[in-house]
């Protein structure tokens, strides 16, 4: 195992800037995931750890030795990618130990490390099949058992999951956590899916322009981002953004304000009958849509012309086209700056 440490890190493609100097310090057996939109820099920062893409400016640590000059194969890194890249011709068990034949292991070695990654990943009986006869997550499977293998100081994910239908990703997202918290091997994975970041990391890496934006815990930035990009991205459904003016303690929703009030949806809630309850935002809206989903449902309003998603829990599933209202309790509101988008404070 390893820590890898990114210090003010460049990509260049010509006049192109795709990773813009960015700093990150990776701790030795953590799961650090990367985040973000197609083009914001995660799997080209990604390939440079892996030694995959050239550095153009900056430096990389893993461990104590810095290895921008190194070639894959000397920084002892195994790298899963979107593609499973197994061989149709070879068995499980060829596939997985592939690394280790031209490795100066004696052959009681090489089979023991590949009926241990038998083992742990759950294809002991299936070593001696080829891939045509495997699912689409025990492919994969195959392809984590081969970087396995190799005992490498990190592990680097890139998009492992995106090939496979939605059962099979949640049930990868849960072996690929208890691999690490078995093996305890430092671990960089990327992601587009706001899910499995949240899910499935230690520390997220938010990226977006080639910059990181925020790096946290899950809880840190669903809880506390700090600007509007990080609030919507992090989250499933997205925070809804409302414009508004602030004034002493309170907000309220105005178009052309000088503030956007972000309010999480699960934090929004529709009231079925009159409440008491201390409110910071009250809404009124009509009801364009509804997605019940057993024991609460999701609302869409139209407010005013802007798109609002609420709650509705106990199970009151709404009409559409009626008109109804929501509330967010005190602590729950996001002030960001208008202009800037940082955020401002809680409310």
């Amino acid at each position: 195992m390893a820590t890898i440490e990114l210090t003010k890190l460049i990509k260049r493609y010509g006049k192109v800037e795709a990773v813009k100097g960015i700093d990150l310090s990776i701790a030795d057996g953590e799961f650090v995931v990367f985040v973000g939109p197609s083009g914001c820099g995660k799997s080209t920062t990604l390939r440079m750890i892996a030694g995959l893409e050239e550095i153009s400016d900056g430096t990389l640590k893993i461990g104590d030795e810095v290895v921008n000059e190194r070639e894959p194969k000397q920084r002892n890194i195994a790298m899963v990618f979107q593609n499973y890249a197994i061989y149709p011709h070879m068995t499980v068990r060829q596939n997985i130990g592939f690394g280790l034949y031209t490795s100066k292991l004696d052959k009681a070695e090489k089979n023991r490390r590949i009926e241990d990654a038998g083992r742990i990943l759950g294809l002991e009986a299936l070593l001696d099949r080829r891939p045509a006869a495997l699912s689409g997550g025990q492919r994969q499977r195959v392809a984590i058992g081969r970087a396995m293998v190799r005992d490498p100081s990190a592990f680097l994910f890139d998009e492992p999951l995106s090939n496979l239908d939605a059962q099979l990703r949640s049930q990868m997202r849960i072996e690929i956590k208890r691999l690490h918290q078995r093996l305890k091997t430092t671990t960089v994975y990327v992601t587009h899916d706001q899910v499995e970041a949240m899910t499935m990391a230690d520390r997220i890496v938010v990226m977006k322009d080639g910059h990181i934006l925020q790096v946290g815990t899950p809880t840190e930035l669903y809880e506390s981002p700090v600007d509007v990009f990080t609030a919507r991205f992090i989250g499933s459904p997205s925070m809804n953004l409302l414009p508004g003016r602030k004034n002493d303690a309170t907000v309220s929703v105005a178009s052309g304000g000088d503030i956007l009030i972000g309010v999480r949806p699960h934090d929004l809630i529709v009231r079925a009958t009159a409440s008491d309850d201390k409110t910071a935002l009250s809404l009124t809206g009509t009801v364009t849509a509804v997605e019940p989903l057993g024991p609460e449902t999701l609302v869409h309003l139209d407010i005013d012309g802007t798109a609002v998603i609420a709650t509705a829990r106990d199970k009151f599933v709404p009409a559409v086209d009626t008109t109804l209202t929501c509330t967010a309790a005190p602590g729950n509101l996001y002030i960001f700056d208008a202009q800037t988008e940082k955020l401002l404070s809680r409310s």
